[in-house]
């Protein structure tokens, strides 16, 4: 199993679109951000959880999942490096390969010391964004796939036949 652990806030702080969108409206850009990331896990198949910083927020650490990704919003004077230190320790097995989305060179040092793999803000974005190609070719593909018929006949008949199907003269 894979797993992606993504520091939120500090991929919004990277990403062109959602910098943008963060200086205007910071929940939009917590919204898009995992709109993205749901595409990845469904394209990808591997887990997504996403942590923000609640760092300076009174309260319990909070979970819940939107469009089955996992957010994570730490607890009160537990920073999103700490959490996702937790989180790595807890899931990290034999079995269980995690990466880290996060450009912090610091944070990187310290998963790499637990065995988790990061990705950067940048090669997550490009990774996404190839994903969101990808996606775009696959759907082009299945428009324009004729379907197959499962008697042999020649395209001026099959023609005729669609337009008798369609109502046409």
């Amino acid at each position: 199993m894979v797993v992606l652990i993504v520091d939120g806030y500090n991929i919004i702080g990277d990403w062109p679109e959602l910098k943008k969108l963060k200086d205007k409206d910071l929940d939009q850009a917590r919204k898009m951000l995992i709109e993205k990331m749901a595409e990845y896990q469904a394209y990808q198949g591997h887990r997504v959880i996403i942590v923000f910083d609640a760092y300076y927020v009174r309260g319990l650490e909070a979970k819940t999942k939107s469009y089955n990704v996992e957010v994570i919003y730490t607890k009160e004077n537990e920073t999103a490096d700490e959490c996702i230190e937790r989180l790595v320790k807890g899931i990290k097995n034999v079995r269980t390969q995690v990466y880290v989305a996060t450009s912090d060179y610091t944070e990187q040092r310290t998963i790499f010391a637990q065995g988790a793999l990061r990705k950067s803000a940048r090669e997550l974005y490009i990774e996404t964004n190839n994903i969101q190609q990808e996606i775009a070719e696959d759907i082009n593909q299945h428009k324009n796939k004729q379907p197959i018929t499962k008697i042999p006949i020649k395209k001026d008949i099959l023609e005729v036949f669609e337009k008798w199907r369609r109502g046409d003269k």
